[in-house]
C-alpha cells in the first residue's frame, strides 16, 4: 500500500521521483504527489488526485520543478478520503494542501502506515498552536517532527527519534527540513523502505523495482532505526541516537525482470514465468535429490523435535496454507492448524514449546503475518518464514527463512508467488516425512521426481490456453461464479475464487463441494456458474454428484480434471485438462488454469488487470 520514493544527487530529482512513483503504481493509490528543494529553504509541492499521469501532465513529466533533492509519494487512502488536499507530501505550516506551488515550511514529509493516536496528538498540536488543512493522520506525524525540533532546538534525528517514541503504529517516514535543504532523513518502524546508492546519488523507496533502473547496492534500514540522508551517502541511527552501522546489499534481479517483457499485463508474464519459477526455487531446496534444509539452520533435530505445525497467513498466502495442510499431514503424519494472520494475534492461540509456526508472506512485509510472527516469537516459538523478498522485516525477524525463487512479482494479483510457496510447502513435508521416519526413502525419491515435472506439466497448460480465452468470454457477464472441490480441490479453488473476485468484479466463492447442501445451494439458480475442481481420484465422483445436484437446479457447470477423465463432459458443459499428477501436489497444476480464466475474464470486461480497484499489493497496515 502506498509508495515512498526520494532522490539526493547530480541530476534533476522531479524526473526521477516520477518515474520511481511509476514503478510503485502496482502497490496501489488514489493521489500522488512530490515535493522538490532547489538548494534553498523552500519547497515546491505538486499533488494530484487520480491516478499518476495527472501529476506528470501538471509538473510537465517533472521538467516543470527545479531541484536536486526530493521526496514523493503515491497514496492508499486511510484516514482521510482521497482527494488532493488529503494527499502527500504534508507540510509543517498552515498550507491549505490543495494548490501546487512553493512552500514556505520548515518540515515537508510524507508516510506510508497508520499513526494509531494520531487524534491525540492532534488535540496537543492544536493546543500549541498548530493549524491543520487535512484529514490525514500524516499530516499530524510531520507537524509532531516540526514541533519536537523546534521546541528542544534539536537536530534532525533527536526530533525524529521523539517523534517516533511518541507516535504508535506503523510509519515509514521521509522529510526534508528547510535548514538542511540537501538532505533527507527517513525514520522506519513496521513499513518497508530501502535505501540505494549509487555515484554521488541517494535513492530511497518502498520497493526495489522503483530504483532498480539507477542502482542495485542498497541498505535495508531497520525497525525503530533512522538515516541521513546526502549524495551517495547514508547514515543510520538508533532511537539513541547513536549511529548504527549497516551493510550494503546486492540486488540480484535486473531491472528488466521488472517490466512487461512484451506482455500486455504482468499478470499474464508472471503466469508464464511459473514454469521457471517454480524450477528455480526447487533447484534452491534440493540437492543431489535431497531436500536440504540444514542450509536455512533447520536440523534433522529441529525437525524431530516438532510435534505440531501452525501456518499463519493472509490472502493467496493463507491459501497456500490450505493446501499444505493436507500435503504435511499426510506425507509427514504432523498436525496442521492453518490460522488467518489477522486473527491469530487476537485469539490467544495454543502454542508449545514443540509448535513450529510457519508464517507465509509474498512481500515479507505484510502486517497482521508480522504482527503474528512477533507473537509467536514473545511466546518463545519457534518461526520459519516463507517470503521472496530478500531482507523484507518478516525475513529478518524469523527464527529461519526460506525465500522463494520467484523474482519480482509486480501485479496485484499474485500467481507465480503462490506457486513458488506451495513447492516449497511440498519439499518442507516430505523431509519432515523422511526425517520423521514416517517416510520411505524410495517413496520419498518418487515424491522428488514428480515435484521435478510440476514445471513442464505447467508449460503444457500455458501451451494449450486458448479455449479458456474462448469460455472467459462467453461468461465474462457473469453475475455469481462458485468452486467446488474437496481436500486439495477444494483448497485449490479457494485460490481460484479470490484471482476471479479481484480482478473481474464479479462475485465468486469457494466451497467444500459437501457443504452445498448445507445452505450454499439455495443460491443456484438458472445460468450460475458452477466450477468444479475435479483431480484427486478418491473423491472425484462425490465432486460430480454435487455438480449434478447444482446442475439440476439450473447451473452451469465447468469442470477442470485430468486428462483420461472424459466422462465428466458428459454432465459438465465445459471441460478443461491438466496433466496427471501425484495427488499431493496436483494443486499447481490446477490453479494455472484459474489463474487464466480469472485473467481473460477481466480483459474481457475491459478491466484494469494489474491494478484492481481498492486493492494494493503488499498490506502494510492493519
Amino acid at each position: 500500500m502506498c509508495g515512498i520514493v526520494g532522490f539526493i544527487g547530480k541530476h534533476q530529482a522531479a524526473p526521477i521521483l516520477l518515474e520511481g512513483l511509476s514503478k510503485l503504481e502496482y502497490r496501489g493509490y488514489d493521489s500522488a504527489g512530490i515535493a522538490v528543494r532547489d538548494g534553498n529553504h523552500k519547497a515546491e509541492v505538486v499533488k494530484t488526485s487520480g491516478r499518476l499521469k495527472n501529476l506528470e501532465e501538471k509538473t510537465d513529466n517533472g521538467n516543470s520543478i527545479i531541484g536536486c533533492c526530493g521526496i514523493g509519494h503515491t497514496r492508499w487512502a486511510t484516514h482521510g478520503g482521497p482527494s488532493q488536499i488529503n494527499a502527500h507530501p504534508h507540510v509543517s505550516g498552515n498550507c491549505p494542501g490543495s494548490a501546487s506551488g512553493t512552500v514556505d515550511s520548515n518540515v515537508v514529509g510524507v508516510h506510508n502506515g497508520i499513526i494509531e493516536n494520531y487524534q491525540e496528538l492532534k488535540e496537543k498540536l492544536i493546543k500549541n498552536g498548530y493549524v491543520f488543512y487535512s484529514d490525514t493522520d500524516t499530516e499530524v506525524a510531520i507537524k509532531l517532527v516540526d514541533y519536537y525540533y523546534k521546541k528542544y532546538k534539536m537536530g534532525p534525528i533527536d526530533a525524529l527519534a521523539k517523534t517516533m517514541v511518541r507516535v504508535r503504529g506503523s510509519y515509514a517516514l521521509e522529510i526534508m527540513f528547510a535548514d538542511y535543504p540537501d538532505e533527507i532523513y527517513v525514520a522506519r518502524k513496521d513499513s518497508p523502505m530501502i535505501i540505494g546508492l549509487a555515484d554521488g546519488e541517494t535513492f530511497v523507496a518502498s520497493d526495489v523495482p522503483a530504483i532498480l533502473n539507477h542502482t542495485r547496492n542498497v541498505y535495508y534500514i531497520g525497525n525503530n532505526e533512522m538515516a541521513r540522508l546526502m549524495p551517495g551517502k547514508a547514515e543510520f541511527y538508533d532511537l539513541n541516537g547513536d549511529i548504527i552501522e549497516k551493510e550494503l546489499v546486492e540486488i540480484k534481479f535486473s531491472a528488466e525482470a521488472a517490466e512487461r517483457g512484451g506482455f500486455e499485463h504482468f499478470m499474464m508474464k508472471e503466469i508464464h514465468e511459473q514454469p521457471t519459477a517454480i524450477k528455480n526455487t526447487i533447484g534452491s531446496m534440493v540437492t543431489n535429490g535431497v531436500v536440504d534444509l540444514q542450509k536455512i539452520g533447520v536440523d534433522d533435530d529441529i525437525i524431530k523435535g516438532i510435534s505440531n505445525i501452525t501456518i499463519v497467513a493472509c490472502g493467496s498466502a493463507w491459501h497456500v496454507g490450505m493446501a499444505a495442510q493436507y500435503v504435511i499431514e499426510d506425507l509427514a503424519k504432523i498436525p496442521v492448524r492453518v490460522e488467518l494472520a489477522s486473527e491469530f494475534r487476537y485469539r490467544s492461540p495454543l502454542l508449545t514449546d514443540s509448535t513450529l509456526v510457519i508464517v507465509i508472506s509474498q512481500s515479507g512485509e505484510t502486517a497482521d503475518t508480522l504482527a503474528a510472527l512477533r507473537e509467536a516469537k514473545d511466546k518463545g516459538v519457534k518461526t520459519l518464514a516463507i517470503v521472496n523478498v530478500v531482507g523484507s522485516s518478516i525475513a529478518r525477524e524469523a527464527d529461519y527463512v526460506l525465500y522463494t525463487m520467484a523474482g519480482p512479482e509486480i501485479s496485484v494479483a499474485t500467481t507465480k508467488a503462490y506457486s513458488c510457496q506451495l513447492v516449497a510447502t511440498y519439499l518442507l513435508a516430505l523431509q519432515f516425512g523422511l526425517v520423521r521416519g514416517v517416510l520411505e526413502k524410495t517413496d520419498y525419491d518418487k515424491y522428488i521426481s514428480e515435484i521435478d515435472r510440476i514445471p513442464e506439466c505447467i508449460q503444457k497448460i500455458l501451451d494449450d490456453k486458448e479455449r479458456l480465452q474462448w469460455f472467459a468470454a462467453k461468461i465474462a457477464n457473469s453475475k455469481d461464479i462458485f468452486f467446488i472441490g474437496r481436500g486439495i480441490d477444494y483448497a485449490i479453488g479457494l485460490e481460484g475464487s479470490l484471482k476471479m473476485k479481484e480482478i473481474s468484479y464479479i462475485h465468486s466463492e469457494a466451497y467444500a463441494a459437501g457443504e452445498l447442501k448445507h445452505g450454499t445451494i439455495s443460491l443456484i439458480e438458472d445460468g450460475t456458474l458452477v466450477i468444479g475442481i475435479l483431480c484427486q481420484d478418491n473423491l472425484y465422483e462425490k465432486t460430480v454428484s454435487n455438480m449434478v445436484e447444482c446442475k439440476s437446479r439450473g447451473a452451469y457447470l465447468m469442470g477442470l480434471s485430468t486428462y483420461g477423465r472424459y466422462d465428466i463432459e458428459d454432465t459438465a458443459d465445459f471441460v478443461t485438462y491438466i496433466p496427471k499428477m501425484d495427488k499431493h501436489f496436483v494443486g499447481s497444476l490446477a490453479v494455472v488454469p484459474l489463474q487464466l480464466l480469472g485473467y481473460y475474464v477481466s480483459v474481457a470486461r475491459g478491466l484494469d488487470v494489474d491494478k484492481p480497484r481498492n486493492l494494493a499489493k503488499s498490506v502494510t497496515v492493519e
